[in-house]
């Protein structure tokens, strides 16, 4: 049975410069805007059998925003940057440099004493692959997510089976989605408009 996944990035809780590891803002004004533009581009995700979130409260907003009445799922969180939480890149990197250097290098390293980036692919690829794949009128369900932006980079790469380092290489921008369609270990990436 195949699923059909879409992925949309959540709507802004703050600037670019002022982007905090694995924080949890509410949207901003300006996200609240997007959002409410951005409602007739997602109306048919109402109608989604399953309707989920990352656990962040922008998250929640956005989906509240769009319609949906999302669930929180723990599993779609945001990458554990341990120490580094609530922090942002440009201060890391002043205050850690060589750490920051061996994070965006090895893919398994974990400088920050949370979740390595590989680890956290796996996880939200273990998300992806144990969706209940029952209903739907054309055979398969239809699922909705509004996600931190890292969650749709990591399902992205995920899904291509593409090596982790490529994590870098995808940009997810607030209100951004992607739809996967297929089954457990094989996705297809779907672009939507």
């Amino acid at each position: 049975m195949h699923l059909r996944i879409t992925l949309v990035a959540a709507a802004r809780s703050s600037s670019l410069l002022d982007e905090r590891f694995d924080e949890d803002r509410p949207l901003a004004a300006a996200g609240w805007q997007e959002a409410e533009r951005a409602i007739p581009a997602y109306a048919h995700l109402a109608g989604a059998e399953l309707r989920y979130c990352s656990p962040t409260m922008r998250c929640r907003e956005t989906g509240d925003a769009l319609g949906l009445r999302p669930i929180a799922q723990p599993a779609l969180r945001d990458c554990d940057m341990g120490r580094w939480r609530g922090r942002t890149f440009q201060e890391v990197a002043a205050s850690e440099p060589r750490a920051v250097d061996a994070w965006l290098a090895d893919p398994h390293a974990g400088p920050h004493g949370g979740e390595s980036l590989f680890s956290f692919i796996l996880r939200i690829g273990d998300w992806l692959d144990t969706r209940p794949a029952d209903g739907g009128e054309q055979g398969g369900a239809l699922i909705a997510a509004v996600v931190e932006p890292t969650v749709l980079r990591a399902a992205v790469v995920y899904a291509l089976k593409a090596p982790p380092h490529t994590y870098w290489r995808v940009d997810a921008h607030p209100l951004s989605s992607v739809t996967l369609t297929g089954r457990a270990g094989d996705w297809m990436l779907s672009m939507d408009h």
